[in-house]
């Protein structure tokens, strides 16, 4: 029955072959010194008592030693809770509560939250400082076997914005894992020779595509925190031949020095997804460099393109005027359906909720019996939430997003979750926090507010409050005063108005 990490194995026989590149931290591991590295972090999880079905969270930066405790706690039958470094103790403490976390592994630039959630999070008993010299495992690593598992065996809970306002624990299992990686490693035309540059956060469902090439056996190299200097720098280095992206750093790429092409001479294939990569930037980037785009669509419910569409770099026609993102791929299936009701299916060219299935579709949301029933479908189909339609030729475009979630860089952002914060400040009385369309970064997070009567609130000082008690990318870009909020029937807040009324003043600052 199958662990996901056993491909580690099979691969560790070519001992010598390049698997993970961290160049700013200078570590470099072949196959082999994977795989050991894993069953010692694996080992020494089990020595704290850690065990098959026990949910361990790991809070690190984007560093190697963060996928090698993915690896690790999988490799025993734990489940993996991936969380931001850039989590505050309450979002931290939320996610160890909700997940019922036995174990924590950080780092020595986490330790301070750490301790500060230690107490409160009930039933945590292991935790491991990454940074701290531990006393050898007491077993032979060479000898240590995964832990038998079967394919609908809970491995992960990756946490995504939930309708409560807080993050909500997807059930992604071994089967979910496997299905993805396959899927992937199709859509890419992945082989031993690859070597990917990978900027996509480890906490985040993106690390996927850096697996995918360690399962077809290449060269995963690793951004710790993102530069654009050292992506070119590296990606010229090590000659990349898959290369990671999103719409910010596709942007910058399309106003980037002349000569960068020669950076980028050795890629073949570039992945975009985590918002929208808009029209005019993909034609820009497609005319300048003549790279493929891999342009993707999925959530964190579905592994990414696990179950999801895909611009296919070897058919450049479903680029659709650069516009839309693809077709299923590997067993997924994708249909449209009424929003108001998902057992009616719409022709092509109609707009409608985007419904997906296939083997990487998520269990449910942990603990949520209400929201996994509303999304998650008896017949195995995942409702998105997202707007979209299919051509006749089965090409899928997003057109809008049912809910209202923000998406910035890649980061989904739920507004309120934001608003809960801003609400706490003693000098507002109302908020409503909505997306505004940003070239660079795809979305940004805007606040309107309703100032407390007499009170004197400036932007600056609500958005330093925010800033102390939100992770950075939730924090809004702007505050708007306003004297009230748009609401249908005297409650119904209308963040699409907001969004019309403010967008284009917005769009027309100059925001960090």
């Amino acid at each position: 029955m199958p662990n996901i990490t056993t491909f580690l194995d099979n691969k560790a026989l070519i001992r010598d072959r390049p698997a993970l590149i961290a160049p700013s931290r200078g570590i470099r591991y072949s196959y082999r010194e994977l795989l050991d590295e894993v069953n010692r972090s694996a080992m020494s999880l089990m020595e704290l008592g850690v065990g098959k079905g026990d949910r361990v969270c790991i809070y690190l930066d984007s560093i190697p030693a963060y996928l090698i405790s993915y690896f690790a706690i999988w490799r025993i039958g734990a489940v993996a809770v991936p969380a931001n470094i850039a989590y505050h103790e309450d979002e931290l403490l939320h996610m160890l509560t909700d997940a019922g976390a036995r174990g924590l592994i950080h780092g020595s630039d986490g330790a301070g939250v750490v301790n500060a959630v230690r107490d409160p999070a009930p039933g945590l008993a292991a935790v491991l400082n990454v940074d701290e010299v531990r006393q050898p495992v007491t077993a032979n690593t060479d000898t240590f076997h995964a832990v038998n598992c079967r394919y609908d065996d809970l491995c992960q809970l990756q946490y995504t914005a939930g309708t409560t306002g807080r993050p909500k624990g997807a059930m992604l299992t071994h089967g979910n894992w496997i299905a993805a990686l396959e899927t992937e490693r199709e859509v890419l035309s992945l082989t031993p020779g690859d070597r990917y540059l990978g900027i996509y956060p480890m906490g985040h469902v993106g690390v996927s595509w850096g697996l995918s090439v360690l399962r077809a056996g290449g060269t995963y190299v690793t951004i710790e925190r993102f530069s654009f200097q050292e992506y070119l720098e590296w990606c010229r280095e090590y000659r990349i031949t898959v290369l990671s992206g999103m719409p910010p750093v596709i942007h910058s790429l399309c106003s980037a020095p002349a000569g960068t092409e020669e950076d980028l001479s050795s890629v073949r294939v570039i992945i975009s997804g985590g918002g929208q990569l808009l029209p005019t930037i993909w034609e820009a980037f497609d005319r300048r460099y003549g790279i493929p785009v891999a342009n993707a669509y999925g959530l964190s419910e579905t592994v990414v393109v696990g179950t999801g569409t895909v611009t296919l770099p070897g058919v450049p026609g479903l680029r659709g005027n650069f516009r839309s993102v693809g077709v299923p791929v590997g067993y997924s299936e994708v249909k449209i359906v009424d929003p108001a009701d998902p057992a009616i299916t719409l022709p092509p060219g109609e707009d409608g909720e985007v419904a997906l299935r296939g083997p990487s579709v998520a269990q449910g949301y942990w603990g949520m019996p209400g929201p996994t029933a509303e999304s998650f479908l008896p017949d195995g189909w995942f409702l998105s939430g997202d707007i979209g339609h299919l051509d006749t030729g089965g090409i899928l475009y997003i057109t809008d997003r049912k809910k209202d979630m923000i998406i910035m860089s890649g980061w989904k952002i739920y507004p309120t979750e934001v608003e809960n914060v801003i609400l706490a400040h003693p000098a507002v009385r109302d908020a409503a926090v909505f997306g505004c369309p940003d070239e660079r970064r795809g979305e940004i997070p805007v606040a309107a507010v309703v100032p407390e009567e007499g009170a004197s609130l400036s932007g600056a000082d609500l958005i330093a409050f925010c800033r102390e008690r939100l992770a950075g990318y939730k924090v809004p870009r702007a505050v708007i005063p306003v004297d009230s909020l748009p609401r249908a029937h005297g409650w119904k807040l209308l963040r699409r108005k907001l969004r019309e009324d403010y967008a284009e003043i917005i769009s027309g600052q100059t925001l960090s």
